[in-house]
């Protein structure tokens, strides 16, 4: 199956298009950002940036509703900016300070905000899998309507927990969109050599879970494959997976050189894929904008993140005392 891409000529609104460059610009430099921090020993441990991959999660996004929930790996800073969160407890979570998310004690891999139905990036290799369709299968015994968007990678997809979650999400019909985040490496294991099948979505149809392959640098092709998604389960027929082949343009982690693939391959993927030039090049060749409106954009987000990392930085680390807070739930009281 050719994956699902758009047409040259796209009758989306100016607004639509300049929301979708800003945010996935916003991610962009945000992330650049933290590239920085960490080299600076500002953030520590590990950190992995979504570089390359802003396309996924903005288009999706844009075919999520109100209340609809998402949960993803340890790459996780994108989603958490796509669905709203605020760039400075952001940032300040990445640099261990008392204003992030976590309050300084989650660091790069494990925030959450309940008000933005954002439960968390998760460390352990697919482990947010079945968490994704346990919040699925809330929402269906609620009958509130509301989609998980759970999100997971190539190498993720190798691990025994993601088919018990197809199987039980089939088997009671779960209103949850499996995201593949295929950005063809893994750690470092090109797909090739690590999947069997090249096909990852297919895996679900011995469940009889629906699924198609996205071209995941076109942001208007992965809204468009979303909404379907969404529909069929909003409409009562249990889970959807979408494989979205994507690129990251770093490594793995910031520890990561990268050696395993050429920089001509990277180059040629920043040239000629960028999800973000895509966009910026339908907005002035449609007379939607120009390049000064543009340039705005960006000297309007560089501000944003650079208040953020100031934030951070102003921002003190956690009391000692911290140590001991959010460890157990207290009985007949609601969770912060």
């Amino acid at each position: 199956m050719a994956a699902r891409k758009t047409s040259a000529k796209s009758n989306h609104s100016a607004e639509e298009l300049t929301s979708y460059y800003r945010d996935m610009l916003l991610i962009r430099r945000f992330e650049e950002k933290a590239g920085q921090l960490y080299g600076m020993g500002l953030i520590g441990g590990f950190c992995h940036l979504y570089i390359g991959q802003e396309a996924v999660v903005v288009g999706l996004e844009a075919a999520a509703d109100e209340g609809d929930k998402r949960v993803t790996s340890y790459r996780d800073h994108g989603h958490m900016l796509a669905c709203g969160m605020d760039p400075d407890g952001v940032m300040a979570e990445l640099t261990g300070r008392e204003g992030g998310y976590s309050k300084g004690k989650g660091g790069s891999m494990h925030m959450f905000s309940r008000e933005k139905h954002f439960y968390g990036g998760h460390g352990i290799v697919g482990a947010q899998v079945p968490i994704g369709a346990g919040l699925a299968f809330a929402d269906k015994y609620l009958e509130n309507d509301r989609v998980t968007f759970t999100y997971f990678g190539d190498g993720a997809a190798n691990q025994g927990q993601v088919y018990e979650s197809f199987n039980m999400a089939a088997l009671w019909k779960l209103p949850v969109v499996f995201v593949i985040e295929n950005n063809q490496y893994a750690m470092g294991t090109a797909q090739a050599r690590s999947t069997s099948s090249a096909e990852i979505y297919k895996r679900g149809e011995p469940f009889g879970i629906p699924g198609e392959v996205v071209d995941g640098m076109d942001v208007l092709a992965v809204k468009a494959a979303g909404e379907t998604a969404v529909a069929h389960c909003r409409a009562g027929k249990g889970p959807y997976i979408l494989e979205v082949k994507t690129y990251r343009y770093r490594g793995h982690s910031m520890s990561d050189p990268a050696k395993y693939r050429t920089r001509e391959e990277v180059q040629k993927m920043r040239s000629e894929r960028d999800p973000i030039e895509h966009v910026r090049e339908m907005l002035i060749s449609g007379k939607h904008a120009t390049e000064d409106d543009l340039k705005a954009i960006d000297k309007e987000i560089k501000e944003v993140v650079n208040r953020s990392a100031d934030f951070a930085r102003d921002s003190a680390e956690p009391a000692l005392d911290e140590l001991w807070t959010d460890i157990y739930a207290e009985p007949g009281k609601e969770p912060a």
